[in-house]
């Protein structure tokens, strides 16, 4: 199992990062072949122009580092996107990366009859999100744009896990709940299973 963890935080070290680290070390541990992809690294990562040259063709004609990343989000057989919530959904580097997806939604169009877009055959996605507020509709949005993210991967959305009320940078090393939680998600990952936790 080839699983990519796309660390979607500006912030290095936060808490987003904090559990994905922790799942991540869990799926290597169950024997996961595991990658880690940080979006802030990547120094020229433009977003979608909507120019409507990938329609086509399935290939995307921006030069910079999404022609890197492309493969790696290919490769995986599952993916975890750890992200913290900005006005209830990505931080602007993680939805570039995203938007930036279009180009593989397209060569999966152009590539499976209409009929079997239902049918997943590249694997599993799934999502860790932290937000600093309580609110009943906080990860709304950001699930919506993680499952279709997933789905122009032909990728099925698994779930995750979702952590309400956590702010300050490293303040999950506190929670150790939530370490075990990212743990299981790990473990979950790793064995090809569905998880759902939110808190």
């Amino acid at each position: 199992m080839r699983v990519l963890g796309i660390y979607g935080s500006p912030r290095e070290g936060g808490n987003s990062d904090l559990l994905l680290d922790a799942a991540l070390e869990a799926a290597q541990a169950e024997g996961a072949e595991v990658e880690r992809l940080y979006v802030r690294e990547l120094g020229d990562l433009q977003g979608c122009t909507e120019c409507g040259a990938c329609d086509d063709t399935g290939e995307c004609i921006i030069e910079d580092d999404m022609v890197e990343v492309y493969p790696r989000l290919e490769r995986a057989e599952a993916i975890v996107l750890a992200t913290p919530i900005f006005f209830y959904s990505l931080p602007a580097q993680a939805k570039a990366l995203v938007d930036r997806a279009q180009a593989l939604w397209n060569r999966r169009r152009l590539s499976k009859p209409r009929e079997r877009w239902r049918d997943y055959d590249s694997g599993r996605g799934y999502l860790i999100a932290v937000g600093a507020t309580r609110g009943k509709s906080l990860f709304v949005g950001l699930e919506f744009t993680a499952k279709y993210f997933f789905d122009a991967l032909d990728m099925s959305y698994q779930g995750g896990l979702r952590v309400r009320e956590v702010e300050a940078k490293g303040a999950v090393r506190g929670r150790p709940e939530l370490l075990e939680e990212a743990r299981a998600l790990g473990r979950a990952v790793a064995q090809g299973r569905g998880f759902s936790r939110e808190y």
